[in-house]
């Protein structure tokens, strides 16, 4: 049975693939275990000085959380288990020693642009589009996306319209409200090279110095704490009527 990720590191790049292209790259416990993977690579392995996650194919950098898979998920506490799981996983990604850049090949929607906001850069083809779409199905954020996106630099109007509007955006349009930070057109590791190749001539332990002073911010702001708070209100959402109904539509809808 194929993975449903992979990882490589050429040239001190560690490049994290979701590698579930027939469910546009949805997160299942299997992905999780990757990432838990990946996370402790970086420790145990100096040489790496970029993180970067992808999507397999070019349709989808990641959809979230499979609801094929998470549906059977109906109390808030089946649905806390989970939510913590992802959450946990990311915020260790998030203050990961080293730059992490998602590498935005397709859409992101739900816990993908979650994951992608989690990065310290976000760098979007011409063609995606992305978009916190929690509230179609009658939740918030789950996975700390939410709390990142406050943390993000983006004026808080335009951070908040993003969430409540629950729609994605297009490229374009998330450069200029400052979710992207570069968008491009052709290939993405073409793209990726061409970012970090000034980045790449400075000593690593810059870099780690700069996160660092990120991740002293942070934890002075309780940030852990918020995201905890945000995975309770996720799961008490996670368990109500429209919720619950929201899924099955959707399931049902993707069945035909």
């Amino acid at each position: 049975m194929t993975k449903g990720y992979f990882f490589e590191e050429v040239d001190g790049v560690l490049t994290f693939t979701i590698n579930r292209p027939e469910r546009r790259n949805a997160i299942n416990d299997d992905v999780m275990q990757g990432f838990r993977e990946v996370i402790d690579y970086v420790y145990d392995h100096p040489t790496v000085r970029f993180l970067v996650i992808t999507g397999a194919g070019d349709r989808a950098f990641c959809s979230g959380g499979d609801l094929s898979e998470f549906h059977a998920l109906t109390t808030a506490e089946q649905a806390s288990t989970m939510l913590t799981k992802m959450a946990e996983l990311l915020y260790e990604w998030a203050t990961l020693p080293v730059p992490t850049i998602a590498l935005i090949n397709g859409t992101a929607v739900g816990g993908g642009c979650e994951i992608a906001t989690a990065c310290d850069f976000r760098l979007v083809s011409s063609n995606a589009k992305c978009g916190f779409i929690q509230g179609t199905l009658a939740i918030t954020t789950g996975w700390g996306g939410g709390t990142y996106l406050f943390e993000r630099g983006l004026r808080h109007d335009r951070a908040l319209k993003m969430l409540v509007d629950a729609t994605v955006y297009p490229a374009r349009e998330l450069y200029d409200i400052g979710w992207a930070m570069r968008v491009f057109d052709g290939r993405p590791e073409d793209a990726l090279s061409v970012f970090i190749a000034d980045m790449s001539k400075i000593d690593p332990g810059v870099h780690k110095a700069y996160k660092e002073m990120e991740i002293r911010k942070w934890k002075n702001a309780k940030l852990h704490e918020r995201i905890q708070q945000e995975v309770a209100t996720c799961s008490q959402l996670w368990e109500q009527e429209p919720h619950l109904e929201a899924v099955e539509r959707f399931l049902s809808k993707s069945k035909k």
